[in-house]
């Protein structure tokens, strides 16, 4: 976090109000689940562990900020329902302020996403047929480059996913494929000029 913010998934982006807004495990939750599916507060309330007032008020603050909208065309009666604004969100660290409510957002985020990786592969690899297998990885390389060189990198990553995440029109045969990408500079480049690229572990 920190680099100059590009946009090429059409994420909504947030601003230190945002991320403040944001930093609730039952707002993360919230927006996960909508994230997958349009939901009512009802529908939503069972699996956040929150009321459905409750999970409406969150679903409010949410929609406050862009994060969710009003999916009218699914509504039947007095049901109100949800969807996410976007694919996802992101922000950038400008100022003091955004630091803070950045390291707070990313708290709450650990606490919900909990083992992601161990969970997928205690729960999902091992349901994989062996061609999925074969295309899952793990990969921990450390690369020497300056500041500008690690942007040019974090924007020709997003540019090479861009028109997967964006499409709408999707393969028969596409399922969901999460990528954890940890991006995660040194102290300082006295430390740099030690690394090296290390093979990725399979």
């Amino acid at each position: 976090m920190g680099y100059p913010m590009t946009n090429p998934y059409g994420d909504v982006e947030l601003d230190a109000a945002g991320m403040r807004a944001l930093a609730h495990p039952v707002r993360i939750q919230i927006l996960f689940r909508l994230q997958s599916e349009p939901a009512t507060a009802t529908m939503l309330s069972k699996t956040v562990g929150a009321s459905p007032s409750v999970t409406s008020w969150h679903l409010r603050h949410l929609a406050q900020f862009g994060l969710v909208v009003d999916a009218p065309e699914l509504g039947r009666g007095r049901e109100r329902w949800w969807r996410a604004a976007g694919t996802g969100f992101r922000y950038e660290v400008t100022d003091e302020a955004s630091r803070l409510a950045a390291i707070s957002l990313q708290s709450a985020l650990d606490q919900v996403r909990g083992d992601v990786v161990g969970d997928w592969r205690r729960e999902v690899e091992p349901l994989l047929d062996a061609d999925w297998r074969a295309e899952a990885s793990s990969h921990d390389t450390t690369v020497t480059v300056t500041l500008s060189e690690l942007r040019e990198i974090n924007r020709a990553v997003e540019a090479l996913l861009a028109p997967y995440v964006t499409r709408e029109e999707r393969p028969p045969d596409a399922r969901p494929v999460q990528m954890v990408r940890h991006v995660m500079p040194s102290a300082d480049s006295d430390s740099a000029r030690d690394g090296h690229d290390r093979p990725a572990p399979t």
